[in-house]
């Protein structure tokens, strides 16, 4: 037996609780990890809500994506892991075929990956949906190279962080917005060459004067809703703009900018990255590099223990956080 959160009905963090559930051994390609960290993703917020992609099965739900720890069993047809090594698992798999939000887990062997000596538990369970995510946006779909300007809305985020350590690590030129002043100094410190406070700053102008009036190249957007307006007057022609998170629920439109000429628009899911065998391997690559250099480095703003996980759902979605909401789990 091993606690693991369940949920019963959909709803707010409230539904959310913790109990003892029996685990038992992995099957054929899967391991059972012993869980000693969990990251917290908006993702699973919106499954336990009932406004994710897909909808979890009900009674008796678990979540999560990422979780870091040790491998204790692994079963048939596994020859990648053995017992006792020290992995984290990134989110190639559907919630509701694997749960990582408890202290014990069966997870598929595909979704884990060896993190470098230097990572320990916490920040390797901070790192692979924000850091896969943004890797995917950026080089794989987006073409970010050196000097080149890219705009991050929502920038606090975990993924707004990992793609302004991911552009500044190629020489790219990080853009960041966020909506008060409150995080502004915040995103400088995490390596924002430029912050755009969207409460008070005009979005366009300020983009178009620091890239001297030919907007950027790429922009990646949490957000969503009516903003995507005026967005796609920040992206020069030719450009992209692309669609990761819808923060704002109100309907998008389709982004048109005044001078009519060609955008690219597109929306993105972190699957196109973590279940496509060839770039899932090369996203590893990269990460794990940044990662053992330091150049990439996973910022954790709060952990709560496992027991506290309906907490840990209500902080995320205050918004007010500068990176990760992880779990630690207490034996």
């Amino acid at each position: 037996m091993a606690r693991a959160v369940r949920f019963d009905r959909l709803g707010g963090p409230e539904v959310l609780r913790v109990e003892e559930v029996a685990i038992g051994d992995p099957g054929p390609d899967e391991v059972r990890l012993r869980v000693d960290a969990i990251g917290v993703n908006r993702a699973e917020a919106n499954f336990r809500a009932g406004t994710y992609v897909y909808q979890p099965v009900l009674p008796g739900s678990g979540l999560g994506y990422e979780a870091a720890g040790v491998v204790e069993a692994v079963g048939e047809g596994v020859l990648d892991f053995l017992p006792g090594d020290v992995v984290s698992a990134l989110p190639a798999f559907l919630m509701t075929e694997y749960a990582a939000y408890a202290e014990t887990a069966i997870l598929p062997a595909r979704a884990l990956v060896r993190h470098p000596g230097n990572v320990d538990a916490m920040h390797a369970a901070a790192t692979w949906m924000a850091y896969s995510t943004a890797y995917g946006m950026l080089l794989e779909f987006g073409g970010l190279v050196p000097a080149m300007p890219v705009l991050i809305t929502g920038a606090s985020s975990s993924v707004g962080i990992a793609a302004i350590q991911i552009a500044n690590s190629i020489g790219a030129i990080p853009i960041a917005t966020t909506r008060t002043v409150a995080k502004q100094q915040r995103l400088f410190d995490a390596g924002a060459a430029h912050v755009v406070v969207t409460d008070t700053h005009d979005v366009v102008k300020e983009v178009l004067s620091v890239t001297k009036g030919e907007g950027v190249a790429l922009a990646i957007d949490a957000i969503g809703g009516a903003g995507l307006s005026t967005l796609i007057q920040t992206v020069a022609p030719g450009g992209s703009l692309v669609v990761y998170g819808w923060l704002d629920p109100a309907p998008m439109p389709f982004p048109v900018h005044p001078d009519f000429r060609a955008r690219n628009v597109r929306t993105y899911a972190f699957t196109e990255v973590t279940m496509d065998a060839d770039r899932i391997e090369r996203a590893k690559r990269f990460v794990s590099a940044g990662l053992r250099t330091g150049a990439l480095d996973p910022v954790i703003d709060r952990a709560f223990d496992l027991t506290e996980v309906a907490d840990a759902h209500r902080y995320l979605e205050a918004n007010t956080q500068l990176g990760k909401v992880v779990l630690t789990v207490d034996r």
